[in-house]
């Protein structure tokens, strides 16, 4: 688990855990699936020098409590929580589905100045529309009937990864904390499948968005734990993204895999955050 230093209760009386480094304005991190703050850590230090980075663990993640029933407007709460924390305002960072949390969250009202984004996972094209229904119900099916590792292994598998492979990930797992602790992230699955409209871009609400967002991708898929998704599958969203988004800058960055790469986009956020928009 990724321990954090500070915490900050939001408004249901949910604890979020959170770490802060540098000084500045406030830049919000926030994570992905199966994410409890560690895969945006490594972006803290390359923004630090700038801004004061508030690197999160969302609810029923890690460090951070979770109070029943969950609802997108408890996760838009925890992140208001937090600017306000922060002084009040803030930019956010989203990457993968916590891309589509902030965009949620501007859409709601929060006090957002800008919001950059990574790879948000719309499923966009009648192609893998059937798969992506397929799974946001077989998922629900398994986290009702309380088998999280068969919630785990169904995103495992829907992303591309083969019964070998997910047998064999599991071994390695177990033989550290590392399996016990994607088990105990899979419910957030769930979740993050509630917020994302079912993997489909919620045009009316996002189509109010009225911040700078600066869409970005790492081009093509060619990581083989994803090879079940179209190689086009980040690309087509953030098309779609761009245009449906009323202040949206787009970039294709050289990625090599979906977790964010610090020395990739680390330049790139300094420079949007920094920019009069």
């Amino acid at each position: 688990m990724n321990e954090m230093d500070f915490r900050v209760t939001s408004n249901d009386g949910t604890t979020i855990a959170y770490d802060r480094k540098g000084s500045g304005p406030a830049v919000v991190l926030v994570g992905g699936a199966q994410d409890d703050g560690a895969e945006n850590a490594p972006l803290v230090p390359a923004l630090a020098e700038h801004f004061t980075v508030y690197n999160y663990a969302r609810r029923g993640r890690g460090a951070s409590g979770f109070t029943e029933p969950y609802a997108v407007e408890r996760e838009i709460e925890d992140l208001d929580a937090l600017i306000a924390e922060a002084g009040g305002s803030a930019h956010l960072f989203g990457a993968s589905s916590g891309g589509a949390l902030a965009l949620e969250a501007a859409a709601a009202g929060s006090a957002i100045d800008t919001i950059a984004v990574w790879e948000v996972p719309y499923a966009v094209g009648d192609d893998i529309r059937p798969r992506f229904e397929e799974y946001v119900a077989d998922t629900r099916r398994a986290f009702d009937a309380g088998r999280d590792e068969e919630v785990l292994e169904l995103f495992m598998r829907m992303t591309g990864a083969s019964d070998d492979n997910i047998a064999a990930r599991k071994a390695a797992g177990k033989k550290t904390a590392h399996w016990a602790d994607s088990v105990a992230l899979a419910p957030t699955l769930v979740h993050d499948s509630v917020f994302d409209n079912r993997y489909q871009l919620p045009t009316d609400r996002l189509a109010t968005v009225t911040q700078p967002v600066l869409v970005t991708t790492g081009g093509p898929i060619t990581v083989p734990y994803m090879a079940g998704l179209p190689s086009d599958f980040f690309d087509r969203a953030a098309d779609e993204l761009a245009d449906l988004l009323p202040h949206a800058q787009r970039e294709t960055l050289d990625g090599p895999d979906h977790v964010v790469d610090p020395q990739t986009i680390g330049p790139l956020l300094l420079r949007f955050f920094s920019s009069e928009h």
